[in-house]
C-alpha cells in the first residue's frame, strides 16, 4: 500500500483550523508523510501554538516535514540584523511577537530559532516538488535558487529539472474555487495557499491539505 502524502498551503498563526485539519480531516497515522509549506507564523493570532503543534507532532514520531516560507526568512532575518526588523513586523510579525508573549525577537527560546535555521527550502518525492513560493526557471539549476522558492511564484515551468514534476507550493494567494479548478484540471504546478488568515475575504479563510496520492483537496 502506497504511504499517504500530503502537503498543508500557509498557515500563518491559525492554530484552530490546522488541528482540525490534521486530525479530524486527515486522520494523521504515524505511516503518512505531511509537508508543510511554510508560513507557520505572522498574521494570525497564535503562531507559537501552531510552531509548539508541529514540533510536538515531530517529537511523537509522525513524517512532517516543514519548509521554510518567506515569512520564517523574514523573522531570521530580522534576528540577523535590526535594519531587518521593522519590515517582518510590518508583515505580521508583531502578531507573532504577540503570541509568543515577548517585545524582542531576542526573547525568543532557542529551541525555536533552532526550528527555524533547521527548515530546508524545497522537499523532492518521487514525482512531487514541494516548495513554498517557486523556482527559477532561468538558472541551469533551479534548486539553487533559494530566494525564488521563497518569494516567487509561477503557473508553468520549462526548465528541464522541472519537466514531469507536480509543483505544490503555496505564498500566493488563491481562491478555494481556482484551487479546485486547477486540481481538477490535472495542472503541473498546484497552490493550494487558500489565505486562511483572511476570513474577511470572499472565496479565502480556508486553510487546505493537498492528497497527493488521490489528487483531491481537504480544507477546513
Amino acid at each position: 500500500m502506497n504511504k499517504r502524502l500530503f502537503a498543508i498551503g500557509d498557515i500563518h498563526g491559525c492554530f484552530d483550523s490546522l488541528k482540525e485539519l490534521v486530525e479530524n480531516k486527515i486522520q494523521l497515522q504515524k505511516s503518512d508523510n505531511l509537508i508543510l509549506l511554510g508560513d507557520y507564523i505572522d498574521r494570525g493570532d497564535k503562531s507559537k501554538e501552531v510552531i509548539d503543534f508541529i514540533m510536538e507532532l515531530q517529537k511523537k514520531g509522525f513524517n512532517i516535514i516543514p519548509l521554510m516560507g518567506n515569512h520564517e526568512a523574514m523573522l531570521l532575518d530580522a534576528l540577523e540584523a535590526e535594519k531587518d526588523i521593522s519590515k517582518w513586523i510590518q508583515n505580521g510579525g508583531d502578531k507573532t511577537l504577540k503570541s509568543f508573549e515577548i517585545n524582542s525577537l531576542k526573547d525568543v527560546e532557542s529551541k525555536y530559532i533552532d526550528f527555524f535555521k533547521g527548515l530546508r527550502c524545497y522537499f523532492a518525492f518521487e514525482n512531487f516538488l514541494f516548495v513554498h513560493a517557486g523556482f527559477n526557471d532561468n538558472v541551469l539549476n533551479p534548486f539553487t535558487d533559494y530566494y525564488s522558492m521563497l518569494w516567487k511564484c509561477k503557473e508553468s515551468y520549462a526548465n528541464p529539472l522541472l519537466a514531469n514534476k507536480t509543483i505544490i507550493h503555496g505564498h500566493n494567494l488563491i481562491s478555494i474555487s481556482k484551487c479546485e479548478d486547477r486540481v481538477l484540471s490535472k495542472l503541473d504546478v498546484i497552490n493550494i495557499d487558500t489565505g486562511c488568515v483572511y476570513n474577511d475575504k470572499e472565496g479565502f479563510g480556508r486553510l487546505t491539505a493537498y492528497d497527493c496520492n488521490n489528487q483531491r483537496i481537504l480544507f477546513v
